[in-house]
């Protein structure tokens, strides 16, 4: 639906939990209702984003930060004086993730302060890509994302890499003076968490030894400073003391001014006890349902793996196509099949659980990889949505939609002829359920992490989710990082089904999956709450959170 809603706009800061106003800059900005000019304000606003770079490191120092975050006011003006009233629905959608990411900004000064709280923060060397438009969690600016470069290096890559790899050691000095916060948890498991970065840099020492040897030095720097920083946050974790969750009051500000979420905290966590609940009773059905037929045997060499792997993309996109339920790119199998992943032998964690019994089923929440291919492909024509939102505000459209996609496929008779597979998918929501119970309850200060860890691991069918593996761990550090995500899951998955009704009641006969998909598809990775606005209209809880509409 393309037609044009008439929007009164929100004050930026309009709700409970909001500090005080900034001071308002000297002279006023002129009153648009070009759109071009929120396009310009756009690219301004990513540019102030970032961080100043001081002798090229980012600086993330107090008096910086300071210095940002009273300047954030002038943007947050420009802003207010565009008025969108007269705008197209998508160009609305638009204004809105500019006012959501500068939201996000000034939590990141009130709030969270991952600069001066989190250790992990300051990891910047990674291998591989992530499934989401941008990385997930707050990181420093500049990081080295080693999967865009084919090895053997180029001299071209191989000089951005080292000048990537020369500012670690300054850049972990000045961490050191950075991390003034008291948050007992955040700072412990952001001190683990960054101890990856050892693995990463004598992994690209493996990969560089023999083809760009005079790497190796610069690569033997930034583990030096990694393992000597990583040390000393260790140290340093030990003598906090301070709760690291932000609170009912800042998290429910967070959902609706950051995430676009049109729920509370507490309403939050009413819909994931519901969504735990109903997942371990429609498990509990599937499972009597199929209790005369075989347990799946899952996988148990590479060979098997790699054959189970190829028919398992076969049949999905075989599905996808025969069911006509989305048009099907010519780039999305190629997409998927890069990222099957490959078999590890020995104690299988949480998703090697799930997969290794059935290859397709979590190729269905491999939709991330369409997503991705979509955006490089077929990029939305909206210049503000062809770069990924900052904050992880995509996180209810693209981790939401995906967790959704697996039932939408499950009703959809994907897993008819393999009964023993619908089971897991109520598996999976499960665990979706309960470590966004543990997101919840970190930040309300009701649970410490490793109480969230246990919580989650204890309440995940099957016992899937083990409190001695690494999933459980990494997942509720990153959702105490930022607030929401484990919550995106299924606030996202109900989001897209209340969207899905909406088309179907307004289209009639004219609805098709088809028609759906590709309309969803188009309008991009932007919270799906804006994708509901755009697509189907101004429903109540849209209008409560985003804006009156005539």
């Amino acid at each position: 639906m393309r037609s044009v809603f008439v929007l009164a706009l929100l004050t930026t800061l309009g709700c409970a939990g909001a500090p005080a106003a900034k001071p308002a800059t000297s002279s006023a900005p002129a009153a648009s209702t070009r759109y071009d000019d929120l396009v310009q304000l756009f690219k301004d606003w990513r540019t102030f984003q970032a961080p100043k770079l001081k002798q090229g490191i980012p600086d993330y120092s107090a008096a910086a930060m300071t210095a940002q975050y009273g300047e954030l006011a002038g943007m947050q003006q420009r802003l207010k004086a565009i008025d969108p009233g007269g705008w197209t629905a998508a160009q609305q959608v638009d204004y809105h993730v500019v006012r959501a990411e500068m939201n996000g900004l000034d939590f990141d000064h009130r709030v969270l302060k991952p600069w001066a709280n989190n250790p992990a923060f300051y990891q910047t060397v990674f291998s591989d890509q992530s499934d989401q438009p941008a990385r997930e969690g707050p990181y420093v600016w500049g990081g080295l994302e080693l999967y865009r470069y084919p090895f053997p290096l180029a001299e071209k890559d191989a000089a951005e890499i080292r000048t990537a790899l020369e500012r670690i050691p300054a850049l972990l000095t000045a961490a050191r003076t950075n991390l003034t916060g008291n948050e007992k948890d955040i700072f412990v498991w952001g001190a683990k968490t960054f101890r990856n970065q050892v693995g990463e840099l004598d992994g690209l020492a493996a990969r560089v030894k023999d083809a760009t040897p005079a790497l190796l030095p610069v690569i033997a720097a930034a583990r030096a400073a990694t393992d000597s920083f990583a040390a000393w946050a260790d140290q340093e974790g030990a003598t906090k003391t301070g709760p690291s969750g932000v609170g009912i009051e800042n998290y429910d500000w967070y959902l609706k001014n950051v995430q676009l979420v049109p729920y509370t905290w507490a309403e939050e966590v009413a819909l994931m006890r519901r969504e735990l609940a109903r997942a371990h009773a429609f498990l509990t059905l599937e499972e009597e349902r199929n209790r005369t037929l075989p347990e799946q045997t899952p996988v148990a060499s590479a060979a098997e793996h790699a054959k189970q792997g190829d028919l398992a993309i076969k049949r999905y996109m075989a599905f996808l196509t025969d069911h006509q339920l989305m048009t099907i790119k010519p780039y999305f199998e190629a997409a998927i099949r890069a990222k099957v992943g490959s078999f590890t032998l020995g104690a299988r964690d949480f998703f090697t659980e799930v997969d290794y019994r059935d290859l397709e089923v979590m190729r269905t929440h491999g939709y991330h990889w369409f997503d991705l291919a979509w955006l490089a492909n077929d990029p939305p024509e909206s210049p503000i949505r062809r770069t990924p939102s900052l904050y992880n505000i995509f996180n209810s459209r693209t981790e939401g939609f995906a967790t959704g996609w697996e039932e939408m496929m499950l009703q959809a008779g994907m897993f008819d002829a393999n009964p023993r597979s619908r089971e897991l998918i109520y598996v999976l929501l499960g665990q979706r359920a309960a470590r966004a119970l543990g997101d919840l309850m970190m930040h309300a200060n009701k649970l410490t992490l490793p109480e969230a860890a246990k919580f989650a691991a204890t309440n995940t069918p099957r016992g899937w989710l083990r409190e001695s593996a690494a999933t459980v761990w990494f997942e509720q550090h990153l959702y105490l990082e930022q607030p929401g995500y484990g919550t995106s899951y299924l606030i996202g998955k109900i989001e897209a089904e209340k969207l899905l009704r909406s088309r179907v009641e307004q289209l009639g006969k004219a609805f098709s999956m088809k028609r759906f998909m590709d309309e969803f598809n188009a309008v991009g990775l932007v919270p799906i709450a804006l994708v509901r606005w755009q697509l189907a209209g101004p429903s109540p809880d849209l209008v409560e959170l985003l804006g009156a509409a005539k």
